[in-house]
């Protein structure tokens, strides 16, 4: 752990005011005690950290010339806001951060006044950040309103739309560029190489200042002859330097780039620009991971690494043996696998390919592979265009981010029914990135459009060959969900076969028998038909569970317990039935109607929001045909979940092992 001795400076700060009385001399100080800090923090509770570290300077600078929270700052991303958070009353919390009960993972409102906007998704700054600008306006309130939005987040369509906008209404918006080149894996598009090559004067953007200034105070310098003066200015600028400065195109002021890493000369800047008139974008060069060697030299792996030596920067894994891969890995080589089969396919993701694994495939086939940067919308409609003429593309979007494609997916795949298939990864809770990044919502969302084929693996065997069957012809726009982290299956590779859609599978029987005996039939020892429902008839009072994707598992671990449990008794003979929906939709209609016919109580266990999730598909069906059993849906609340350990999570949303078995053993007791 580090010296609390090397902490003298933040160990006073409990408010931006604080930071405030400190000499301009003491900042760069601040922020090196703030990257010790949150090194030695993040080594024992792992976090962001490589994103944080570079952007010190920018939470120190802003804080210390802007009056907040009176004055608006607005993040974009809180990756890089953990010194914002430091600085804001939250240090002795900060232990607590991405944990249950403690700190959001990013700036939220409902935390602290200080953080002005939710901002766990990227590229919503400036447009947010232009509606404070106008809310004051409106008003009468004389105050600063600053958007800091990184390079990456940049190539969000938002963004254009909020810079739009932007350009066409009075307004005195600050604008951050954050430039690392970086969003988690490097950078890419044509932005970010506009960026890397942009470079304006330093010392005529300040002659500019001055004389702006000085024409203003002499009432030469009205609104309408500033922007006149602006265009011809800028007309001049390009002709001459032979380069087009895009944001001086749309009549948004643009100083810079500077080093966003020098504290010092940030607050002259910012100052300088503080009570500037107009819009105006302030272009900062940083680096991602600054002050730690190790993220220094590897933003990627650093950006949030886990656990690790904060001396050595050697990263301490749970590797205990041999353990089963992770969901995305098995979706890596799996597309890998099936690229070098079918020509056709390809790889899109939104600046994910290091998180999905799109990675492998861009590795061995870069010309087959496309990071379209943080853009979920285009990632989605630039699959559709190349799937309209003739290629099988796998666009590989976290289900939270996905959300932000909902118009894509509707208009521009399945309306045409285009064979493309969007593999949703981190689908259900993810545990400590919290409220934003949970993948709630993609089964309730999807449900309703036509043409959609959902379907969720339970383990890595499933979600190979779902990915195998999604892109045989004729299957049309297919979705697959899985979540993050490692599957169940230690030996993962498996023959490619098709499972045909809108099929489930009976996985296990439970027959409990009023003198307290127990046998409890695995899927391999049932007799099944070829859809998987499965019974014999005038069977005993029976309860249904129903699953889809790997929670079901969890229920199967639940079966077993139930059968080795000797305290687990019943006054009738009664049967448990453990099923595995996989397809949301289409339904298996033949397991649901055996259900239907056979089952006094069903209990549908999914890994996604309640309302409107895979239980009210299967509630709506049998209400649909006429079958009246009670049903009880297990899923996550109707609000949005806190962060803290998946275990945890589950447990707080009534998902977890011991609440699935109590509901089937109260479902059994009526």
């Amino acid at each position: 752990m580090t010296d609390e001795k090397e902490f003298s400076l933040i160990d006073k700060i409990d408010s931006p005011a604080d930071l405030r009385k400190l000499r301009v001399d003491q900042l760069p100080e601040v922020c090196a005690e703030l990257r010790r800090f949150v090194v030695d923090q993040l080594s024992v509770n792992p976090g962001h950290l490589a994103s944080s570290l570079g952007a010190m300077e920018i939470a120190v600078a802003c804080h210390y010339v802007f009056n907040t929270p009176e004055d608006r700052l607005v993040w974009d991303v809180g990756h890089q806001a953990y010194g914002h958070k430091i600085l804001t009353g939250r240090r002795d919390r900060f232990p607590e951060n991405r944990k249950l009960g403690g700190l959001c993972p990013f700036p939220t409102p409902l935390e602290s006044e200080y953080d002005t906007f939710t901002c766990g998704h990227a590229s919503n700054s400036i447009s947010a950040a232009l509606g404070m600008a106008m809310a004051a306006k409106l008003q009468h309130k004389h105050r600063h309103v600053v958007a800091i939005i990184g390079d990456g987040a940049m190539s969000g369509g938002l963004a254009y739309e909020g810079l739009n906008n932007v350009s066409s209404k009075p307004n005195d918006l600050l604008i951050i560029l954050n430039d690392n080149d970086m969003s988690i894996d490097r950078a890419v598009g044509g932005m970010e190489q506009y960026l890397l090559n942009l470079d304006t004067n330093e010392t005529y953007n300040r002659l500019r200042f001055k004389a702006g200034r000085w024409l203003h105070s002499r009432g030469m310098l009205s609104d309408e002859r500033r922007k006149g003066i602006i265009r011809l200015n800028n007309a001049l600028k390009s002709a001459i330097s032979h380069q087009q400065n895009i944001f001086e195109g749309m009549n948004i002021r643009y100083f810079g780039p500077f080093d966003g890493n020098d504290v010092v000369d940030l607050v002259r800047i910012l100052r300088q620009l503080m009570d500037m008139r107009g819009p105006k974008l302030l272009h900062l060069h940083t680096v991602k991971g600054k002050g730690y060697k190790p993220a220094e030299q590897s933003a990627t792996i650093w950006h949030a690494p886990g656990k690790f030596d904060p001396k050595t920067g050697e990263r301490i894994t749970d590797d205990n043996g041999e353990q089963p891969p992770k969901y995305q890995t098995v979706f890596g080589e799996t597309l890998l696998e099936l690229a070098k089969q079918n020509p056709k396919i390809v790889g899109v993701t939104p600046a994910m390919p290091t998180g999905s694994s799109m990675c492998i495939m861009m590795k061995a086939m870069p010309d087959r592979t496309f990071d379209v940067g943080i853009a979920e919308g285009h990632a989605v409609t630039f699959s559709a265009g190349m799937a309209k003429d003739g290629l099988m593309p796998f666009c590989n979007i976290y289900s939270s981010f996905a959300q932000r494609a909902y118009d894509n997916i509707i208009h521009d795949a399945a309306i045409l029914n285009l064979p493309v298939v969007l593999c949703l990864d981190r689908a259900g809770l993810v545990g400590e990135d919290g409220a934003t990044h949970h993948g709630a919502f993609d089964m309730a969302a999807l449900r309703p459009i036509p043409n959609l084929t959902i379907a969720s693996p339970m383990d890595e065997h499933e979600l190979r060959r779902l990915m195998y069957t999604a892109q045989l012809p004729g299957k049309g726009t297919f979705v697959i969900r899985y979540p993050r982290g490692r599957g169940v299956l230690v030996d993962w590779r498996c023959p490619l076969e098709e499972i045909k859609v809108g099929t489930g599978r009976c996985l296990s029987r439970l027959a409990l028998k009023a003198d307290g005996g127990k046998i409890l039939s695995r899927r391999e020892q049932l007799t099944a038909d070829a859809d998987g429902a499965q019974g014999a008839d005038n069977q005993p009072k029976t309860t249904a569970v129903i699953t889809i994707g790997p929670i079901g598992n969890d229920v199967e671990e639940v079966m077993k317990e139930m059968a080795a449990d000797d305290a687990v008794t019943v006054g009738h003979d009664a049967v448990v039935q453990h099923y595995d929906l996989r397809f949301l939709k289409p339904l298996d209609e033949k397991i649901l109607r055996y259900v239907g016919e056979t089952a006094s109580a069903v209990v549908t266990v999914e890994d996604g929001i309640k309302e409107g999730g895979m239980g009210s598909a299967v509630l709506e069906w049998l209400d649909d045909h006429g079958y009246k059993p009670d049903v009880i849906r297990l899923g996550l609340p109707d609000k949005f979940v806190e962060q803290g350990s998946v275990a945890q999570l589950r447990q707080l949303c009534g998902i977890d092992n011991e609440n699935i078995k109590q509901t089937i053993l109260n479902t059994l007791d009526r």
